[in-house]
């Protein structure tokens, strides 16, 4: 058990309590007011009893009824890091607001987790915080009634509902709101690449459902196999139209080396085609790409990775501007300087007077975890200790201002949080570009959460590549050097009108004034330029 100076004043603290009965709970549907509330301004989530403050003895414990709060938590096995430090917070709430005849106790979901959920039910608790996890969470929701609140900490939709909340991100809060920066920033189409799980392709689906209420096309889904490196290798290679757009660079060299090998010139034309082919033999890669954006949806380290491999496929940074999600929190990916100017979608700093206690009571800094535990405890001491009815507590419309930032409940189990934008800067740092919500006055968001779907992956809407759109040759010879348009799915029409190249002006006197660079042409090698490493990941060819 996780033993300390703290724990042990927790434990006396427990053992004041007075035995009693505890408060009669509504058997009906305890939400179904939820729909006459009305928003207002949020209430600052930490709770004080009005009638214990600490330190200072009561005579009102005598003989008042217990309000019991059972926390449901992986104090052991592989999990119990998380499980103690979320304890910890708990502590610290209940301790700092010290509230009349409340019963708090520890139970370990990693031993026997049907024994322990009877365990809790058998105590008849007037709010229950915790699971950790979604398999606990749903375990407790099947065998419990639905009018026990849970404050759980599962990110798993599938597994709330029933009175099972989560006070934990829900990664279609995140997903939705930088497309929404998306939108401002004025995209005009992006693929999004997703790890192949449950939770990624329902944040592609978040995506995709935003990106058609925004109205930005969507041109592909990409899946790949989280911390893979030859899956994500393969992933960014198929995104990045290399296959295509390789051979049409290969093609078109091909066309201006065969013009200017078997066709009669004359200076400024052979010029202008000894320029051009020079310049392609520079690159492997030829053609726009059918987006200007990319959303990942992985985390950090594989969007690392990702992002490498498709600058290392062609895709450069003036083709396509990077967005992610919170999943990114925590990764070295700030100190990635080919990400700089990527932007993603992230929580408020956690609020400076909860870091500081937290790290007098363990000696260690905050975790998202810890700053959702210590909100948990404060709001089931708020809905015990309220004179409102659990659902006008808990589901306040206002929402609350927690540790966090701004957040609310919904009667799904759901819960909305607001988010700020950053942006990457190379140096370890980020910087805000758009402030999070401090109110619900306004809809954060437009999408119903438990209406997504999961995406399924999505081949490139392309018009492909025709290399006969990239290069300028005589007008006589189009027609004999009419090339193929390249592309594995081609579904749109073409968008790049016809010979919409560089121009390449030399404006001599006359053709004696014409500097030939390789006046005894010889046909350039066609070999592809020798790549070996891309940030310190090694590419077979």
């Amino acid at each position: 058990m996780h033993m300390n100076k703290t724990n042990r004043i927790f434990d006396i603290l427990a053992i004041l309590t007075i035995a009693g009965c505890a408060e009669t709970t509504q058997t009906t549907d305890w939400y179904s007011e939820y729909g006459t509330l009305e928003t207002g301004t949020p209430v600052v989530m930490q709770y004080v009893s009005p009638d214990l403050q600490p330190g200072t003895p009561s005579d009102n414990l005598l003989g008042a009824p217990v309000h019991r709060m059972a926390v449901m938590l992986p104090l052991t096995g592989d999990a119990a890091l998380s499980g103690r430090a979320i304890r910890t917070s708990i502590e610290a709430a209940v301790l700092q607001s010290a509230p009349q005849n409340l019963s708090v106790a520890f139970y370990d979901t990693a031993e026997n987790l049907t024994a322990t959920i009877t365990d809790v039910l058998s105590t008849e608790p007037s709010v229950i915080v915790g699971p950790l996890f979604a398999d606990d969470a749903r375990a407790l929701r099947n065998a419990k009634s639905p009018d026990i609140p849970v404050l759980s900490f599962t990110s798993d939709a599938t597994a709330l509902g029933d009175g099972v909340m989560t006070m934990a991100l829900m990664p279609t809060n995140s997903t939705e709101a930088i497309v929404q920066e998306m939108y401002s920033d004025g995209i005009q189409g992006f693929i999004i690449v997703a790890p192949d799980t449950q939770s990624g392709k329902l944040m592609a689906g978040t995506a995709t459902t935003a990106a058609d209420m925004y109205n930005i096309p969507v041109t592909g889904v990409f899946y790949y196999t989280e911390n893979n490196t030859e899956s994500i290798k393969n992933t960014a290679r198929d995104a990045s139209m290399n296959a295509a757009r390789s051979a049409a660079n290969t093609r078109a060299r091909e066309i201006l080396s065969d013009i200017l090998t078997t066709e009669r010139l004359t200076a400024i034309e052979k010029s202008s085609l000894t320029i051009q082919l020079e310049r392609m033999s520079k690159r492997d890669t030829l053609g726009k790409l059918p987006y200007n954006a990319v959303l990942f949806l992985g985390n950090g380290n594989d969007t690392e990775s990702m992002a490498s491999f498709l600058r290392y496929y062609g895709v450069a940074a003036s083709d396509a501007r990077f967005y992610g999600t919170a999943l990114w929190d925590g990764s070295d990916i700030v100190n990635d300087i080919t990400m700089i100017g990527a932007k993603y979608a992230t929580l408020p700093d956690m609020a400076p007077s909860f870091v500081n206690l937290y790290e007098r009571i363990s000696g260690t800094s905050p975790n998202r975890l810890t700053g959702f535990g210590y909100d948990a405890a404060n709001m089931a001491m708020g809905m015990i200790y309220s004179t409102k009815s659990n659902a006008a507590y808990l589901l306040d419309p206002s929402g609350y201002a927690g540790v966090s930032g701004l957040y609310r409940l919904e009667p799904t189990g759901e819960n909305e949080r607001a988010l700020q934008i950053v942006q990457l800067t190379g140096d370890g740092t980020t910087k805000i570009v758009r402030n999070a919500a401090q109110n619900f006055l306004t809809p954060i968001y437009n999408l119903e959460q438990n209406k997504i779907r999961p995406a399924d992956a999505m081949d490139l809407e392309t018009p492909g590549v025709n290399p006969d759109d990239y290069i300028n040759i005589p007008t006589r010879l189009r027609e004999k050097y009419e090339s193929e348009t390249y592309g594995t799915h081609i579904t749109t029409q073409p968008v790049i009108p016809p010979h919409d190249v560089e121009t390449i002006t030399i404006l001599p006197e006359d053709d004696r004034d014409v500097v030939i660079t390789s006046p005894d042409f010889q046909p350039v090698n066609l070999e592809s330029i020798n790549r070996t490493y891309i940030d310190s990941v090694e590419i077979e060819e």
